[in-house]
């Protein structure tokens, strides 16, 4: 069996303290192990700025249970009333410390019309975009919000009766306020996604081939001909049973390659984590071939790797580390595996046992 070896760690950036601090939180809502709880507090021992961030991180996820683990471990000054937690909490702590990790949020700006649930037919559209390696976050004014990853674009109509958006290509998050009146929907290439209120993650790689993963709510997937409208009532008005098209719900996967839907997976939180670690400005991954993993980390940047002996594209990696780090990757590659490298002048690397 190929072996598989963590990446490093990085260095103690201010953005790499809030991910790890986010990573914590994230743990200790879920419930930590008593090897955890040890791994915590020496790390927390380690450097006083640890423990400030930590506690910053825990205020604004705003949940009773996680400050509580954390005052019986160091005072705490003040704890705010807890709130009700939706899986997406459990799973990406860290998306509460985007704004600051990735830049402020933008704001798309409609016509009051499209805005007051009349029947208005008016109709305009927006695109937000993201060029390679770029993440960014929208907030609409119906009160949804969408989070955009690299290389991205999605085109928004909002008219008094619906909210329809398109992702033409890459990737996002959406964070959907709940309007019974006009139901959320998302077409990307062949497929259309319809919610109510949820947040769902969709990754589109072609018209044909792109995954769905649902951490809040239920997502209806249906054919892009289908009728907005029609779909729209359908999924008021009908009994599960009886809808148009396939239901995902919270915890659930859906993956859709040459047109065709897989059965839908219950997936656990760990699996959330490494599908949706792109929302931290991460990329983890889990003894996935060096090949496979390397066109995951080309999507956020202009460099392309060559691997030059064969075998390699085979070994197994495992960790996590900065989206857009390509040197921290490459370091990692010729520490953990002798892998050497050469940069080419056309935005390439090559990779070999040998030297270059």
């Amino acid at each position: 069996m190929a072996k598989v070896t963590q990446f490093p760690t990085q260095s103690e950036s201010r953005e790499s303290l809030q991910e790890k601090s986010s990573l914590w939180v994230s743990r200790m809502d879920r419930g930590l192990s008593t090897s955890e709880q040890q791994e915590l507090v020496a790390w927390i021992n380690q450097d006083k700025k640890h423990q400030e961030m930590l506690f910053k991180i825990a205020t604004l996820w705003d949940d009773l249970s996680v400050l509580n683990e954390l005052s019986g471990l160091f005072p705490l000054e003040k704890k705010p009333k807890a709130k009700s937690l939706g899986f997406v909490k459990l799973a990406m702590a860290a998306s509460l410390v985007l704004v600051s990790i990735f830049g402020g949020g933008l704001y798309l700006t409609l016509d009051p019309v499209l805005m007051n649930g009349s029947n208005s037919s008016i109709a305009r559209v927006n695109t937000f975009k993201t060029t390679i390696g770029q993440q960014s976050s929208y907030s609409l004014p119906d009160g949804s919000s969408i989070q955009l990853n690299t290389n991205s674009q999605v085109d928004i109509v909002f008219t008094g009766k619906r909210r329809q958006l398109t992702l033409v290509k890459g990737e996002a998050r959406f964070d959907v306020a709940k309007d019974k009146n006009r139901p959320f929907t998302v077409t990307a290439g062949e497929q259309s996604f319809t919610a109510l209120g949820t947040i769902f993650n969709i990754q589109k790689d072609n018209n044909t081939e792109m995954e769905l993963v649902v951490t809040e709510g239920r997502v209806l997937i249906t054919k892009a001909h289908e009728v907005i409208d029609k779909i729209s009532a359908n999924i008021i008005n009908v009994t599960e049973s009886k809808l148009p098209g396939t239901l995902v719900v919270s915890g659930e996967k859906a993956v859709i390659e040459q047109s065709a839907q897989s059965q839908v997976q219950q997936i656990s939180l760990d699996q959330v984590q490494r599908d949706l670690a792109w929302q931290q400005g991460m990329l983890i991954f889990d003894g996935e071939p060096l090949e496979k993993a390397l066109i995951e980390v080309s999507r956020y940047s202009n460099t392309h790797f060559e691997i030059v002996d064969s075998q390699l594209a085979n070994i197994k990696v495992a960790g996590y580390f900065k989206a857009g780090d390509i040197d921290g990757l490459l370091q990692s590659l010729n520490s953990n595996f002798k892998i050497n490298y050469k940069k080419q002048t056309n935005n390439s690397i090559k990779l070999s046992t040998s030297s270059l």
